[in-house]
């Protein structure tokens, strides 16, 4: 926790937020420090989030609120790790496996990868829930043993520790409830807050942007992006963000065991695709950022080396085996959970995938059982859905659309409804939307 800050009434800050003053470090530190130890009412926190969600706040609030929540329970010092140590972060989507082939691909070209994941929640995957598909995958260690690992074998996926920016997790759970979550400010400090207490040099943002985001437009997702590199970099990090698309899923299979399946099917060479093209996007802005590349040409080229090589492959192998899995599935992805039985979902007309609503793809998935809605919920990581066509595609009437991959619990009727509602065909061809809307860089 930061140095103590004194004790200030609440009823001061709110009144100035209220009027669209801007707050002090100092009063800024009294709050956060009030938010974790309880002594502001949960009332009051609310209605200084409704205030600052009317109001804003400016650079120099934002990155004081950021830095406070940041400090307001452990931090990972990770200089005892030789090199640079990068991380990558998501919005979240649908599809979005990302995560499970750059951080050993960027490994493999020397860049040490020191990733804190989360869990899914809603219709968004969660890294997290993929891993642990993976038999006897461990992504919960102790610190010191994810630095050894980092150190070693130059990557590591786990989980939050219990006490990484506490602050945030009071703060999260009263904007769900006070309709503060889309709040510009709140959503950057508390994306940037976690990246910083967890101690890396370079981070790349992936803010995703479209029907299967937070973001639903390029608009709004530039917006976000270009606030949280300023604020990033404010901080003393290297930060910079890619905008990418979610008006589809960015792979084509989605839940969990599935995912680990694509996945390894990319760092082995056997599929390509959109999921590949951003992975690569991403980690040539690593690459470039750690200073291990000169160029992001020469960053995509590495990367396009190792996985040529199979050293991208061996890397997760490796990983899986140092965190307790069967690395034997990066080999022999029939070891990995199968779903009991299988639902075609055909195309009723002839004609070309003119939309798809990427949000009702990932609830249906979570009916079959690959996401929850509350984070007790238990996940079938057997289940899921794979995509065999994308926008812009021709289909044929009676022509398979998806496959729903399904379990004992699965609710397949309503998620056969879902999926039918979510993917619409048109008589007239459309365009592939754009993988990257933008680069935002310092």
């Amino acid at each position: 926790m930061n140095q103590t800050a004194p004790k200030i009434n609440p009823c001061d800050l709110l009144r100035k937020k209220r009027f669209g003053g801007e707050l002090n470090e100092m009063e800024i530190r009294a709050f956060v420090q009030g938010v974790v130890d309880g002594s502001i009412a949960d009332y009051q926190i609310s209605a200084l989030l409704m205030a600052i969600c009317i109001n804003g706040m400016t650079d120099r609030e934002t990155l004081a609120l950021t830095l406070e929540m940041a400090r307001s329970g452990d931090t990972l010092d990770l200089r005892d790790i030789p090199g640079v140590k990068a991380d990558k972060h998501s919005t979240g989507g649908v599809g979005d496996t990302t995560s499970l082939i750059l951080v050993p691909l960027v490994a493999a070209c020397g860049v040490r990868m020191a990733k804190m994941s989360g869990r899914g929640l809603g219709f968004t995957g969660g890294t997290l829930d993929k891993l642990e598909s993976i038999p006897g995958m461990r992504v919960e260690m102790p610190i010191e043993a994810f630095k050894r690992q980092v150190t070693e074998i130059g990557c590591a996926i786990i989980g939050q520790t219990a006490q990484l920016a506490p602050a945030d997790k009071v703060l999260y759970a009263l904007r769900d409830v006070t309709a503060t979550v889309d709040c510009m400010p709140l959503v950057v400090s508390s994306i940037l807050s976690k990246k910083l207490a967890a101690g890396c040099d370079v981070v790349v943002l992936d803010v995703k942007s479209g029907s299967g985001a937070i973001m639903d437009t390029p608009e709004k997702s530039r917006q976000l992006a270009e606030k949280m590199v300023r604020i990033g970099n404010l901080s003393g990090k290297r930060f910079s963000a890619l905008i990418t698309d979610m008006d589809q899923p960015l792979g084509n299979y989605i839940g969990n065991a599935l995912e680990v399946e694509e996945a390894i099917g990319i760092l082995s060479g056997r599929m390509g695709g959109d999921l590949r093209d951003v992975s690569l996007s991403l980690g040539a802005h690593i690459l470039k950022n750690a200073g291990a590349a000169e160029s992001l040409t020469a960053g995509r080229e590495l990367l396009e080396q190792k996985l040529d090589s199979g050293e991208g492959l061996r890397k997760l192998a490796d990983m899986i085996r140092a965190q307790g899995g069967d690395p034997r599935v990066t080999e022999d992805v029939s070891l990995l959970p199968k779903a009991k039985s299988h639902v075609e979902l055909k195309a009723d007309a002839d004609g070309y995938l003119g939309r798809i609503c990427t949000s009702d793809v990932g609830n249906a998935a979570k009916l079959l059982g690959a996401g929850r809605e509350k984070k007790t919920d238990i996940i079938d990581p057997a289940v899921g859905i794979v995509m065999h066509k994308r926008i812009g595609d021709r289909v044929r009437r009676g022509e398979s659309l998806c496959t729903l991959h399904v379990g004992e619990h699965s609710d397949r009727i309503g998620a056969y409804n879902l999926l039918k509602r979510a993917l619409v065909i048109g008589k007239e061809p459309v365009q592939k939307p754009p993988l990257v809307h933008a680069v935002v860089e310092a």
